[in-house]
């Protein structure tokens, strides 16, 4: 059997898998962001509980995430659940950090210019401030969305959802005929998700940026 033959014969299961895998990312990609921008707006113009917000959410990305999931495994059981929590976590760092840095790349001229406009604080983050930064965070989710897909897939190991199971089918079959095929299978669902999500990112950013902010 070649591996072209290998994917026509489980293309239902691979597609199943794919689209756990795509549900649990977004999932997990739509809550960080709301996480990630609140605590990028609350601390962007205060320096200590900026440095501790990125501290923080930056030690996240130090945790080995094998070391994390065995963790999880006592604290909350297996399944999806420990999945999110943990990708969520993972996802955190590049949309805070670039919450914090698009919002205190404005021109301050520009927040005064609202201000004197009569502007209150909230219409000029609305309105003002985060559409101006708004090309910087979705550049800070596009590089979320690309480490979780990776790691999404290691989330099979507390059994979760997605093309992680494969990919933990065939190394655990290593020796047999079809084993390769499952993990390359598997691969090659995330590299393809991973394009797919990267081209909808350049799709999202012309549709939610002005021209002039390109």
């Amino acid at each position: 059997m070649t591996f072209l033959e290998y994917l026509e014969t489980r293309q239902e299961h691979l597609l199943e898998l794919t689209i756990e895998h795509i549900v649990i990312v977004v999932e997990a990609i739509v809550i960080a962001t709301v996480i990630g921008l609140v605590l990028g707006i609350l601390t962007y113009q205060t320096r200590r509980p900026r440095e501790i917000v990125l501290a923080i959410t930056g030690t996240f990305l130090t945790i080995p995430s094998l070391a994390l999931f065995g963790l999880f495994i006592v604290w909350i059981g297996l399944g999806t659940a420990p999945v999110l929590i943990a990708l969520v976590m993972y996802a955190l760092l590049p949309i805070v950090r670039n919450t914090i840095v698009g919002l205190r790349e404005v021109d301050p001229s520009v927040v005064e210019s609202a201000q004197g406009m009569g502007m209150n604080r909230v219409q000029r983050l609305l309105r003002i401030e985060l559409p101006l930064a708004w090309p910087v965070v979705i550049a800070g989710m596009r590089v979320s969305t690309l480490v979780v897909l990776g790691i999404a897939a290691i989330g099979a190991y507390i059994n979760g959802p997605g093309l992680g199971n494969d990919i933990f089918t065939g190394l655990a079959r290593i020796g047999t005929s079809t084993a390769v095929y499952v993990v390359l299978g598997g691969m090659l669902g995330i590299l393809i998700l991973a394009v797919l999500f990267d081209l909808l990112y350049v799709l999202i950013f012309r549709l939610t940026t002005s021209r002039g902010l390109r």
